[in-house]
């Protein structure tokens, strides 16, 4: 659990007035279906390296993307991209922007799993999606429908709920939905596809995520050695789980109508909580599952109106 409205890590989703044909909107399916289904996965991958500090992991996250996105770039010819972003002053200020951005969200993610507080997470890219319409009424003065109204309404009950179960906000879930949807707004805003957009982004933090295993190394701190295989395998690993799925959901939400995008979202977070409870023994009291159960049905509200909304387009 991620570049927007999907885990910590996707793209700008395609636009709801485009159509796409019956063989385009099965090949997406499945390329969004395996995005989501790898970011659900993803927290049995995080518990396997929760002994290394969260900023190492993501330091190997940063680096072993590089050349990943790198040769999908090259074999989609769009090498140019990154050229002419790189010539672009702007361009690299705002990707700088978002890369930290995206950053935060990820390392809180890491350590999340890591400190048994897998369902806060859940929790989080639940509410990411309400946080992001509330954020775009507020930020770009977007009008609401009664109905998203009603589930933004409905999600902060749940938070207070949640506030005065545990004596405290549930920061992780505020700061994971908040930094996502800070992120999913701030990329928009970036003048390059959403592949070459996260080359750039992991490059751009690339010379700090080497520097940092490079120092962790020579203190002998760090985990990434030949003499321990198994992490030095496990941190390799970071660049894949990371970049695949967001690779895959980049294809997936240009084939796909954002209708359908904005459902499979919660395939993940679903994933994820059942993950958090079944396999990592988290609790889930009565307080969680009656926030959950009201994060639930402001969901369900706020694909109701997604979905009106697309189909009046339509008509």
């Amino acid at each position: 659990m991620q570049e927007r409205s999907a885990p910590p890590e996707a793209a700008p989703a395609a636009s709801a007035a485009a159509q796409p044909s019956q063989s385009q909107a099965t090949r997406g399916f499945f390329f969004a279906l395996s995005a989501y289904g790898l970011w659900g996965f993803l927290p049995l991958y995080m518990k396997a390296v929760a002994h290394v500090p969260a900023l190492e992991v993501l330091a190997h996250r940063v680096l072993w993307s590089v050349p990943l996105a790198g040769i999908v770039l090259f074999v989609l010819g769009r090498t140019a991209d990154i050229k002419a972003a790189l010539r672009s002053p702007r361009t690299m200020l705002m990707a700088a922007v978002t890369a930290g951005t995206i950053s935060i969200n990820w390392g809180l993610y890491v350590w999340a799993i890591a400190a048994d507080r897998a369902v806060e997470t859940a929790l989080g890219y639940y509410i990411n999606p309400l946080v992001t319409v509330a954020l775009g009424a507020v930020l770009l003065g977007e009008k609401l429908t009664r109905l998203q109204i009603v589930a933004v309404a409905l999600a902060a009950v749940a938070v207070a709920i949640l506030t005065v179960s545990a004596g405290g906000l549930p920061w992780i879930s505020l700061v994971l939905a908040f930094s996502f949807a800070a992120y999913g707004y701030l990329r928009k805003t970036l003048p390059i596809g959403p592949s070459q957009g996260f080359f750039l982004e992991v490059l751009i933090l690339l010379p700090i995520a080497l520097g940092w295993i490079v120092w962790l190394t020579a203190s002998g701190e760090g985990h990434f050695s030949l003499s321990a295989p198994t992490d030095f395998w496990l941190l390799m690993f970071a660049g894949p789980a990371t970049a695949v799925p967001l690779i895959l959901y980049a294809f997936g939400a240009k084939l796909l109508r954002i209708s359908t995008i904005g459902i499979m979202q919660y395939l993940a977070p679903t994933m994820i909580a059942v993950i958090a409870v079944f396999v990592f023994g988290e609790p889930f009291g009565v307080e969680r599952i009656v926030a959950f159960a009201l994060i639930w049905i402001a969901l369900a509200l706020y694909t109701w109106s997604m979905l009106r909304v697309q189909s009046n387009r339509r008509s």
